[in-house]
């Protein structure tokens, strides 16, 4: 499924969420926090500032909130570059602010680190890295050159160099471990995200074929009896118009269109719209129909059915749910994308459990990536591995979509290589590649006996 996680990692890649309202707001809260330090520096405690520079520092920050709020809509939503310049204003505001009140010396040096953590959590890496660095030369220019804090009486208010010097590490160790912490967890929420939606997008679109199969075998249902008449009449017509060469051959026409029509709805499906057969089948069936896309692209598949039960008789009627099929084409497609000639889908059941193993000759997962399959990376792969695997563009979801969906309907993942399980099998040594071994509690996805029974439902009427 290229074509979705393509359009996906586009979307989460465009950016255009911030509103500028939310950073309004945000620089609002920072203003009435300065206004109010400086309220209590100067009135409580008989702070010597250079207020009038303070006031115009402030200022600045006042104004550029009032033209934001007057001349953008409120709905209005930054790109990445315009985020960038709001927090890069807003750092070198409160640089300036700190250079009047003390420098490193002030307590509330320390958020500097604001803007560097909120780029985080709504910047790419770069620009992240940008403000980081940034913010490390303000804070390294802030240690030497400042105003000094004088009280009322012309004392200076300032701490030993040594305990500056540790003001100044612990801000450098904040923006970078703030920056980081936040971005990694940021990504891997909007990596989720995204794979959840790409999830959900494949379901979605798996529902659809199996409710255009319904829709069929609906048609061929409904259909039947209107051309049972129609050929019925006509033949009787075609009789009685022996007389007449011209209109009885119209007649016969009709009545070889309407086997030709009864010809191409057998082919499609007799079932009524509503048939609960079209929603379980024999397992072996629902594995079938999970590989026949890949069953024609250059490897050869095996199926092993009833590797502990010889009997294809017993094995369990499943529920032909959208999910597990989706899920089980992914891990088929996998195989066959990474196979080098042979891709093997065994099957067995037992009294409590349905197992499906799906294994292939290839290369094998890499052993450090082993603890880690299904996770959505969301990184496109490189060049060598696009060798491989021909036609295919990765970004990490084909798996997780996989596992996404068979967990949902209960079922228990395992993924391993079979260079490392089939040492001692001599008739799987040939099975070095990926192996992915799928198990369900059989009471999770055999159809009861309640829905065993159930054969057709009601055809609604049409209502005009």
């Amino acid at each position: 499924m290229p074509e979705l996680t393509q359009d996906l990692f586009k979307s989460y890649q465009s950016g255009n969420w911030i509103r500028l309202r939310t950073l309004v707001m945000l620089r609002w809260w920072a203003i009435i926090g300065q206004v109010s330090a400086l309220i209590i520096a100067q009135r409580l405690y008989n702070l010597n500032l250079e207020i009038g520079l303070c006031y115009l520092v402030v200022g600045v920050a006042v104004i550029s909130n009032l033209v934001a709020a007057f001349v953008f809509p409120e709905t209005k939503r930054l790109s990445e570059s315009q985020t960038l310049q709001v927090v890069l204003f807003d750092m070198q505001q409160l640089g300036l602010m700190l250079y009047l009140t003390g420098g490193l010396h002030n307590p509330f040096s320390i958020l500097i680190v604001g803007p560097v953590t909120v780029s985080a959590s709504a910047l790419s890496s770069r620009s992240t890295l940008f403000l980081g660095l940034t913010a490390i030369a303000i804070a390294s220019l802030l240690m030497k050159f400042h105003l000094p804090l004088r009280t009322e009486q012309g004392f200076f208010l300032q701490i030993p160099d040594v305990f500056v010097f540790g003001n100044w590490v612990a801000i450098v160790i904040a923006i970078i471990f703030l920056g980081v912490y936040s971005r990694r967890i940021v990504s891997e929420m909007h990596a989720m995200s995204t794979a959840l939606q790409a999830t959900q997008m494949a379901l979605a679109r798996e529902q659809k074929l199996t409710d255009l199969g319904g829709v069929v075998a609906a048609a061929a249902h409904e259909l039947g009896t209107p051309l049972a008449t129609i050929k019925l009449a006509s033949s009787e017509l075609a009789e009685e118009l022996s007389d007449n060469p011209d209109l009885r051959e119209d007649a016969l026409l009709i009545v070889e269109q309407s086997d030709r029509c009864r010809d191409i709805l057998r082919s499609m499906g007799r079932a009524g719209k509503d048939d609960l057969h079209l929603r379980k089948a024999p397992l072996t069936a629902l594995i079938e129909e999970a590989a026949e896309p890949h069953v024609d692209r250059g490897k050869l598949i095996h199926f092993d059915f009833g590797l502990d039960n010889d009997d294809l008789q017993l094995q369990p009627t499943v529920l032909r749910r959208p999910e597990v099929i989706h899920g089980l084409r992914n891990l088929v497609q996998n195989a066959v994308d990474f196979a080098r000639q042979n891709v093997w889908v065994e099957s067995s059941w037992s009294k409590d459990t349905v197992v499906i193993r799906i294994m292939d000759d290839g290369p094998g997962y890499p052993p450090h990536l082993l603890g880690r399959i299904g996770d959505p990376s969301m990184r496109r792969r490189s060049s060598s591995s696009d060798l491989d695997r021909p036609g295919y563009e990765g970004m990490g979801l084909g798996l997780f979509i996989a596992k996404t969906l068979l967990e949902r309907s209960g079922a228990d993942l395992s993924f391993a290589n079979g260079s490392d399980s089939f040492k001692s099998r001599a008739s799987h040594l040939d099975r070095t590649g990926a192996f992915v071994e799928v198990t369900w509690s059989r009471d999770l996805i055999e159809v009861t006996s309640d829905q065993n029974r159930q054969a057709l439902g009601a055809n609604e009427p049409i209502q005009s």
